[in-house]
């Protein structure tokens, strides 16, 4: 793995993609790369304009690419299941739950989710449920789901997922997170258990710079913290082409293993890509079996293929 670069991203042909969040930064570079090398692959993001540009975008640098945008909101159950519904093709090779929000002010989505638990996990959770019959008739299909090195500040609260009884915005983007390892965690054991061949990890991109430090700030104009943001992007963040790489790894490198997580090397900060260190209570099966349980109930999308 050592100095592994998006040149090493094996051929892609004939294989499918799902990248969400895919208008920009992280999502955009992955989707991208995973054109060059010949995948078809569906922007699924939502805002069209946005994500049509973002498509003509990667058209544009990468002459040939097969790609198309669709519309997802993550935030809405609805979009959700009218975009798995929607899906046009019998196969899905690799699904990249990318996208979403950090730390922004306590808000709700459409069906009355604390914003990041309900974006960051939810949406994706009832994604790949509703998804998953592709994924589980496509051989060799993998799950890689984008997490963060920022997990490490608090697990989840089973007892209020919601953060009704107190919203603290960077520890509700943690639980985000946390949730986002232990819902591999868990959909690795469910694949396992099942025999399939699906394989479900995870990556972070240590410290990169996109727009998702600066969303935030600027929606609320507070422009102080913005400019901060900003400065850190320029002095101490790598560009989105390196954060990028280990969820690229995760997606196409040989050997890839169920409920692995990958980082860059140096601190889980920047670098190559490397196995990271993670949170032990990402790896509780007790945790990722009630927090399983509770996303099934507040979704209502049962993996019933996955059933134990």
């Amino acid at each position: 793995m050592s100095g592994w670069n998006a040149h090493d991203i094996p051929d892609q042909s004939g294989r499918t993609a799902v990248v969400t969040g895919a208008n920009s930064g992280l999502g955009l570079v992955t989707a991208r790369e995973l054109a060059r090398r010949g995948a078809r692959v569906v922007l699924a993001c939502r805002s069209e304009a946005r994500g049509s540009a973002a498509a003509d975008r990667v058209t544009r640098e990468v002459p040939g690419a097969e790609v198309e945008f669709a519309r997802l909101d993550l935030g809405d159950l609805g979009s959700v299941r009218e975009f798995a519904d929607g899906y046009p093709y019998q196969r899905l090779d690799l699904l990249v739950d990318n996208a979403g929000v950090m730390a922004p002010p306590y808000g709700t989505t459409t069906d009355g989710f604390e914003t990041q638990l309900g974006v960051n996990h939810l949406g994706h959770f009832a994604l790949t449920g509703l998804l998953l019959p592709r994924l589980l008739d496509t051989p060799g299909a993998r799950v890689v789901t984008v997490s963060s090195m920022m997990h490490a500040l608090a697990n989840v609260d089973l007892h209020d997922l919601n953060s009704e009884r107190r919203y603290r915005r960077w520890i509700a983007y943690a639980r985000s997170k946390t949730a986002n390892l232990l819902f591999t965690h868990e959909l690795a054991r469910r694949l396992a258990a099942t025999g399939s061949d699906v394989v479900a990890a995870a990556a972070h991109p240590g410290y990169a710079a996109t727009n998702l430090q600066t969303a935030g700030p600027r929606a609320e104009g507070r422009r102080t913290a913005e400019r901060l943001m900003e400065a850190g992007n320029r002095v101490l963040a790598q560009p989105a082409e390196a954060g990028a790489l280990p969820t690229l790894y995760a997606a196409t490198a040989p050997g890839v293993r169920p409920d692995s997580f990958h980082g860059p090397s140096f601190a889980m900060w920047r670098g190559a890509p490397a196995p990271s260190w993670r949170a032990p209570w990402t790896l509780d099966d007790r945790g990722g079996r009630l927090l399983w349980e509770a996303s099934e109930r507040l979704t209502g999308v049962s993996y019933d293929a996955l059933k134990d």
